[in-house]
């Protein structure tokens, strides 16, 4: 979830799938899903995290019939020691008809990182509405500051704003999806001077448990920094 030198970690794709909802009545108490992918680029807020190569990822989450979940989700990258393994807890709840509140907290963890402090918490909070076949997800991820935050002055916090609009279309196995995210920081996450617009637009196809996706992703960073440039990322996932 983050480069060697900047950016946090997954293409508007934490990417790392949203966490499953509260069962109904009468279904199993825990639900388990999963997945598990390949990506021609791994992209996290815009930022590549796997030198613009292939990765491939996979996830678990348990969800309670309460709405408490918890859950992991893991990416090969090309720096701290080649793993990311996400951690993450939290709770889903609808707030009225088609309106869902999601909070939990994230722990970004590279096991294999060698020196330096690189692992952090990232509380986060998120509303989803969904009209008809469509769906519109805002949200806010906030870091504390923390040794992995750090600037030349000392350490630093981190906000992230994101909205991604979906859209199912009917009587297909087609859909479309965008993203648009804004981060603010004076470490890392913050990119070249503090402040990252990164975003994208996609389609996905589904066939029985899997789908394929395409999406255009970019940000306002330089051009000459490696990894934040446009690129367009394929990924194809199998569900379970």
């Amino acid at each position: 979830m983050r480069k060697s030198f900047l950016g946090l970690s997954a293409i508007a794709l934490f990417a790392a799938g949203t966490p499953a909802m509260a069962q109904d009545a009468g279904a199993e108490p825990i639900k388990i899903t999963g997945s598990a992918a390949i990506v021609s680029d791994y992209r996290f807020r815009g930022f590549s995290q796997s030198s613009q190569n292939a990765a491939v990822q996979a996830g678990i989450t348990a969800t309670h019939e309460s709405g408490f979940y918890v859950g992991t989700w893991g990416s090969s990258i090309s720096f701290a020691g080649s793993s990311e393994i996400d951690l993450f807890a939290g709770y889903s709840t609808p707030l009225g008809e088609g309106v869902t509140l999601d909070v939990g907290l994230l722990y970004y963890l590279y096991p294999k990182h060698g020196a330096g402090n690189t692992d952090f918490f990232e509380p986060y909070i998120n509303l989803t509405g969904t009209f008809g076949p469509a769906t519109l997800k805002v949200g806010a991820n906030y870091a504390w500051e923390q040794d992995a935050l750090a600037t030349a002055t000392g350490n630093s916090d981190a906000i992230y704003l994101h909205a991604e609009p979906s859209l199912a279309i009917p009587g297909t196995p087609f859909g479309v999806n965008g993203h648009l995210g804004y981060a603010s920081s004076d470490a890392f996450p913050g990119g070249f001077d503090g402040k990252v617009w990164d975003w994208s637009l996609g389609g996905t196809a589904t066939w029985k448990n899997l789908t394929f996706g395409v999406s255009y992703v970019d940000t306002d960073e330089p051009g000459y920094i490696r990894g934040t440039d446009a690129a367009v990322v394929f990924s194809l996932t199998a569900a379970f």
